[in-house]
This record gives C-alpha cells, structure tokens and sequence, in this order.
C-alpha cells in the first residue's frame, strides 16, 4: 500500500468518523516479513488495509489496536517492539518496532451547534477554516440547506431541537443557538439530564436573559454545577451585535476554553 493510499484511506474514515489505527514498521533487528516503511490500517473489526506482513503479527497488531481504540485512556501514539519468535511465535528470528497512531472521534475537536440561524451561518463558515467537525441542528431545513458543503459539517433536521443530543459526542463543545430562549431551554434542559459533560457550552443572550435562563433550569432541576458552567451571554467582549461579528467572539472564546489546562 503506497504512502499516498494510506493518506487517502486515512482521511476517508476520518471524514466518515469512524475509528481507526494506522500502523508503521518504524524499525526492525534480523528477519523480519516485511519492510521498514510498511504500514497498515486497522479498524475495531480488523486490517481494513494495507499490510506489516500477514499472519501473527497482523494478528497481534490488530489485537493491540482494538485495545486502544477501546480505551479512553489511551495515548495517541504508542511504540511496541515485538520479538517475533519469543513473543508471537513465528519463525522469523527478527524483532519489529511498530508505531500505533491512534484517530478516534473523539479525540477530535467536536463543535455541536443547535441553531442554523444567521449566527451559526457565519460561525459554521469560519470554524470550517479550522480543524474541528461540526454538526449543526436544527428543525429548518431551509436554514440547514444555506449551510456548505464539506466533509467536516454534518447537517441534521429534526423534529424537536432537543431530539440532537444523540449527535453530540463525548466533551464537545456545544452552542446553543436557537430561535430563541424557549428553545433554548429544552435542549439544556436535556443535556444536563443526559449528564453529556461538555467541554464547553453556550447561547446566546443578553446579562438579563442569564439571568432567567438560570433561574428557570434552577427551578426545573438541573444541578446548579451545570448552570453555571454554561457561557451566557455567549462570546469574548469583542466587535458588535452583527452575526460575522458575534461568530467571530464566539470562535475567539471557544479557542481560548479550548487552550486552557483541563
């Protein structure tokens, strides 16, 4: 498999969201069934491509890769030296280091937007310039269709705003950007009962509709932790209140949660 294959391989699944283990011989001591260079890709089912020279060893590499790629602990990259003989039983007398670059969703920089209003109109066009995969909601498909075509934007209609939670993925950052504060409310309301755990959230609003907003999810139940996690008013105190220019205080201040120490 050409390096160029792998590339291409690597960013089709990428682009799909699907979990994937990409596998180098980075080194090598003796016989070994393959070359230094070698690579292929391992999905949580098993070799979806490419090859490190077949039999045990591709067995044991995908083994290793379904752990990582199980846990959510583990490291993106890692190096196993592996003695063919001793510790796989083949019978090349070699040894094989193999570099594991682990991609997993979630290891990605994940942007949930409810709401494909003027805001998000602008915001999803600059955030688009960024690496990050954004998934906006909404309930209008008219709106949803104004948004661009690309790989890294998911578009999804729904009936209820609330019904987008299913596509929010582990410590995503979240923005709620509705019609409006009572649909606003609903979709936080269904996130905390959820306990999604964001790395970030929040909507849009003035120091006035904070206030209510958070005395309403107060008085409906919702752990006071989580209320006052949520960014409202939403944005850096940069610029005007014309969408291009709140997208861009919002964009501002999600780079800056996101450069923060967790």
């Amino acid at each position: 498999m050409s390096q160029i294959d792998v590339h291409k391989q690597a960013v089709r699944l990428h682009d799909e969201g699907t979990a994937f283990c990409i596998v180098t011989i980075v080194a090598a001591r003796g016989s070994i069934p393959q070359e230094i260079g070698a690579r292929a890709i391992f999905g949580t089912s098993g070799l979806i491509s490419g090859t490190i020279g077949g039999g045990r060893i591709e067995v044991c590499a995908g083994d290793r890769c379904r752990e990582l790629l199980a846990s959510s602990s583990a490291p993106r990259l890692r190096l196993d030296c592996v003695n063919l003989t001793k510790d796989i039983g083949m019978t090349c007398a070699g040894e094989m280091t193999l570099l594991y670059e682990v991609h997993r969703p979630d290891f990605e920089w994940n942007v949930v937007i409810f709401g494909a209003g003027h805001v998000s109109q602008k915001l999803c066009r600059l955030a688009l310039e960024l690496d990050c995969r954004i998934s906006c909601i909404d309930t209008r498909k008219e709106w949803l269709d104004r948004l661009p075509d690309h790989s890294r934007l998911q578009r999804f209609e729904v009936a209820d705003f609330a019904e987008g939670i299913k596509w929010i993925p582990p410590r995503a950052f979240i923005l709620v950007l509705t019609m409006g504060h009572t649909t606003d409310l609903p979709v936080l309301r269904a996130i905390a009962q959820h306990r999604l755990n964001p790395a970030f959230i929040g909507t849009l609003g003035s120091a006035s509709k904070a206030a209510i907003l958070r005395r309403e999810l107060d008085e409906a139940g919702v752990p006071e932790d989580f209320i006052q996690s949520i960014h409202c008013p939403i944005g850096d105190r940069i610029g005007n209140n014309t969408p291009p220019e709140i997208a861009v205080s919002v964009l501002a201040q999600m780079l800056r949660v996101r450069g923060e120490p967790r």
